[in-house]
């Protein structure tokens, strides 16, 4: 069997990849290609796209990137009409995935479709699309398969991904030696994304925060950056925050956060790797203005925030677009910092919502099961 995978982001290159190794233990012969990252390389699968090229988020934003992104797209239908694949497996970014599934189903190729966009926030209209070109949806998170099968989508809640898999490498003593970090005073992980974009955006209120959080009580700040970003980036990107203060480290996001008594997260997937350790957190999140300007009023979600949403209430502080700035991210911080009772209360919210994405069997086994079957 020959098999299409496409991925556009780091989230979704981990998540395809765990697909891809979890069908060669059940199907050693079949063979992969289609648009990677790291991980997906790694498990074997040939490249015929970059999923970097990919990597854009905003309205306004991809904008510049469309003609770029249009020759991915070219491309990666033009591997799919010579390879022939039996079937495909696209994850996440919809707004590539979506025309790339009209065009494989007009091929004749079955779409099986991971990670579910967010229709039930914003652009319902990709229902019908899913309904049209998808055999069959695979959500991770649990609300997301009422929403699509009462419109009549073949969707199946197959479990979180990172529910059975986040965890610390290192213990409290360790972690802290490791990094010479002092044990005096609270330490809060700061993460401001992983797209050189949004950690531009958000740094400067980052910085301000800092200071400000500061001048209150002494605290131990750690930019816990992706790994490969100082290569990735260039130095001078956090270069606010280093001179206010923190310290780095590269590719220890969980253990950043596990040890942490706060951390400061861009809204995303971080977000809900934090919620899995039961780390307390403020979420935060900025776009362009204009992007802005015209996503607001698009959006009906009641939060921004995957943990709200998978909590169905409020269980972290969401400080989003002019809502995100130093003295706003400060006054949250300070307040959990200072209040053993609200950061408790957050502790049993993550606690929940940690329940709610574990599943008995793992997802990648359950995805590839159900791709397999049918």
């Amino acid at each position: 069997m020959k098999i299409l995978v496409s991925a556009g982001e780091a989230s979704g290159d981990r998540y395809a990849a765990g697909v891809v190794s979890a069908i060669r233990r059940r199907a050693p012969e079949t063979t992969f290609f289609g648009c990677t990252g790291n991980e997906m390389r790694a498990a074997g699968v040939r490249t015929e796209v970059d999923a970097a090229s990919l990597s854009v988020v905003g309205l306004v934003e991809v904008l510049h990137h469309i003609p770029r992104i249009y020759g991915e797209y070219r491309r990666l239908i033009a591997a799919a009409k010579r390879e022939k694949p039996d079937l495909a497996i696209l994850t996440d970014s919809p707004d590539f995935h979506l025309p790339l599934a009209r065009r494989l189903t007009r091929l004749g190729i079955p779409v099986y479709y991971l990670v579910a966009p967010q229709a039930w926030a914003w652009r319902e209209g990709r229902v019908t699309q899913l309904k049209r070109n998808v055999k069959e949806l695979h959500c991770i998170f649990p609300f997301e398969e009422t929403f699509f099968r009462t419109r009549g989508v073949n969707a199946h809640y197959i479990g979180h991904p990172l529910a059975g898999v986040v965890r610390t490498s290192l213990d409290r003593t360790e972690f802290f030696r490791k990094h010479s970090l002092p044990e005096d005073r609270p330490l809060i992980a700061l993460c401001p994304g992983s797209r050189k974009g949004e950690i531009a955006r958000h740094i400067p209120a980052l910085r301000e925060a800092l200071a400000l959080i500061s001048a209150r009580r002494a605290c131990t700040f750690l930019l816990a950056a992706p790994a490969g970003a100082r290569e990735r980036f260039g130095a001078g990107l956090y270069a606010p925050l280093l001179n206010g203060g923190a310290r780095y480290c590269e590719g220890e996001t969980w253990d950043a956060m596990g040890h942490s008594g706060l951390t400061l997260a861009a809204s995303g997937t971080v977000t809900v790797e934090a919620a899995l350790l039961g780390a307390p957190m403020v979420a935060f999140y900025r776009v362009m203005a204009l992007s802005w300007a015209i996503g607001r009023f698009l959006v009906r979600a009641p939060f921004y925030s995957m943990v709200n949403l998978a909590a169905g209430r409020k269980v972290v502080p969401e400080l989003i677009q002019d809502g995100m700035t130093g003295p706003a991210i400060a006054r949250e911080a300070l307040r959990l910092l200072e209040s053993p009772l609200e950061t408790a209360a957050m502790k049993t919210g993550l606690a929940e919502v940690r329940q709610s994405l574990s599943t008995a069997t793992n997802p990648f086994d359950e995805s590839a099961a159900r791709i397999l079957a049918s």
